[in-house]
């Protein structure tokens, strides 16, 4: 019952998250409106970019930073609660609204294709996927975010900072692809960040079996990983009831 109700309050604590959902379904329908060719549009890399990278960061912007701002976590902590267990409740709930948006913007995606025949579906299964795992990665390291940044910075916070992180990869690959400290910089970025590249490559089908086994497995521990960092973070913090 508690898990019930503090995945429900994920969904619940603000109007406007209600409100981006539906305007994320809007954008498909309006997208069809443009007649683009089906040799150079995959609706399922629309659906990778637009849901799976950038929706989780509307949704978990202050999901722990409005809370403790306004010194409303004080409450929280005085229940016989686990922190850890709000964490997980709540990354849980962000999850749980993928699965739902993700399911209702492939069958946004199916029937309008149907009717208009724009673009095409190419492993829109896989792409499905894909953007679930994606997003549950970028949903935890912005959870994790919101534990030590003030509000909802954490969302323009991390968005700001992966700008920057690919815009120097960008660079390095340009004038020192070739350069030990760029080889070890790119790893770091391709296995140890959100797996923006390796899941784009999955949902392509560009990997067998196995491969395709080890990506779902990497993107799923580093979700752990960045959930499990933010949940030692909140435990070790200290709450007062004064607001910021």
């Amino acid at each position: 019952m508690r898990a019930y109700e503090l995945m429900k309050e994920t969904l619940l604590r603000k109007t406007y998250i209600r409100i981006v959902h539906i305007s994320w379904f809007a954008t498909y329908g309006l997208l069809f409106i443009i007649p683009f060719p089906a040799e150079v549009w995959n609706w399922g890399s629309f659906l990778f970019a637009w849901s799976g990278c950038l929706l989780p960061l509307l949704l978990s912007a202050g999901i722990f930073g409005d809370d403790i701002a306004s010194g409303r976590i004080s409450v929280l902590i005085t229940k016989p609660l686990w922190l850890g267990e709000l964490y997980i409740y709540r990354l849980m709930g962000l999850s749980l609204q993928a699965v739902l948006h993700l399911v209702i913007s492939g069958c946004v995606i199916f029937i309008l294709h149907s009717a208009t025949g724009r673009g095409n579906m190419n492993n829109l299964g896989l792409w499905i996927l894909s953007s679930w795992l994606i997003f549950n990665a970028w949903a935890a390291l912005s959870t994790s975010f919101s534990v030590v940044v003030r509000r909802a910075n954490n969302s323009m916070l991390l968005f700001v900072a992966i700008g920057f992180v690919y815009f120097l990869a960008g660079i390095l690959m340009t004038y020192s692809r070739k350069d030990t400290a760029t080889v070890m910089f790119l790893g770091a970025l391709k296995y140890a960040c959100p797996p923006f590249e390796l899941l784009f490559k999955l949902a392509n089908g560009k990997y067998g079996m196995i491969k395709s086994v080890a990506c779902v497995m990497h993107s799923l521990v580093l979700t752990a990983v960045y959930s499990i960092v933010g949940i030692i973070i909140l435990s070790k913090r200290q709450f007062v009831c004064e607001r910021d």
